[in-house]
């Protein structure tokens, strides 16, 4: 995916009746759908069937089937509840007739509240820290098929900055925390949910890599399979994606083959403006 344009056309689904939307692939270097893809197009898809006036405050989806990238993928929406305050939708994602994610969505009316956060984290400013991809550089010459695979998996259409070593860079065990300024590259135009579709997207990166860090040096010496279960992500407040935000991640726990981890986001100011959740499938190679 070269460049935004690519990514909102991805994000944009083909409308075939009016709860019935289908949705072409990101063409991943791993060879299956990725599961940020997946979380955007079926929050597009809700948006869809919803009254202008209504945003997103939160979506819950599971992984069930690893997905085609060869084959497009068809979002029904069930129109589960219109109230006067909140909507409520839920999403299937199918391919070759069998279900291989489902989600549900809430979305509300604005209404003015108490309001209160956490504080962001007292780390470096975006502009003083180098990318992933500077970090990685070295590799070039050291490690000339791993730096290959990185760029060929990498989405070119965020920077990301790392606040310390990119976690696929790290070969020590640490504390399960991470800190990653990231933005789209270029400005963008675009309302509220898209905003949300192209958070729900980037939301899927990094995310279940900080439940490895306790666990590199054992990791780095094994072939292991990653895989998203289950995404929930929370909308505090508006934002845009084209200016600095920062995932602050922890991973609490890790345990039979699964590693759970959440985050916290803030924007460029301190303002909270999403909560994530996942757990994901860390299984060793036999």
């Amino acid at each position: 995916m070269i460049n935004i344009t690519e990514l909102i056309s991805l994000l944009n689904l083909e409308q075939k009746d009016s709860h019935h939307f289908v949705g072409q692939n990101y063409k991943t270097a791993w060879g299956r759908v990725f599961g940020g893809q997946v979380l955007g197009q079926s929050l597009h898809a809700a948006y869809q069937t919803v009254p202008k006036n209504r945003k997103v405050h939160s979506m819950h989806g599971y992984f069930i089937l690893g997905g085609d990238i060869n084959v497009p993928i068809d979002y029904h929406v069930d129109a589960i509840r219109d109230g006067k305050s909140f909507t409520t939708r839920r999403v299937v994602a199918f391919q070759k007739g069998k279900a291989i994610f489902n989600m549900a969505a809430s979305f509300h009316l604005e209404e003015e509240g108490v309001d209160h956060q956490i504080i962001m984290p007292n780390v470096l400013t975006a502009d003083l820290l180098l990318t992933d991809i500077q970090q990685a550089k070295s590799l070039e010459k050291t490690d000339p098929e791993r730096y290959k695979k990185l760029m060929t998996s990498h989405p070119q259409v965020f920077e990301f900055r790392p606040v310390g070593k990119a976690i696929y860079l790290q070969t020590q065990n640490s504390s399960p925390l991470s800190h990653i300024w990231f933005k789209t590259k270029e400005k963008i135009k675009g309302d509220i949910a898209l905003q949300h579709q192209l958070l729900a997207f980037a939301s899927d990166y990094s995310l279940l890599l900080s439940a490895t860090l306790p666990h590199r040096k054992e990791l780095d010496h094994e072939r292991m399979y990653y895989a998203s279960l289950d995404h929930a992500l929370w909308f505090h407040r508006d934002f845009v994606i084209d200016d600095w935000l920062l995932y602050a991640i922890e991973s609490p726990s890790a345990s039979n083959a699964r590693g759970f981890a959440r985050g916290s986001i803030f924007n460029s100011e301190g303002l909270m403006v999403a909560s994530v959740s996942q757990e994901g499938l860390m299984r060793k190679y036999k």
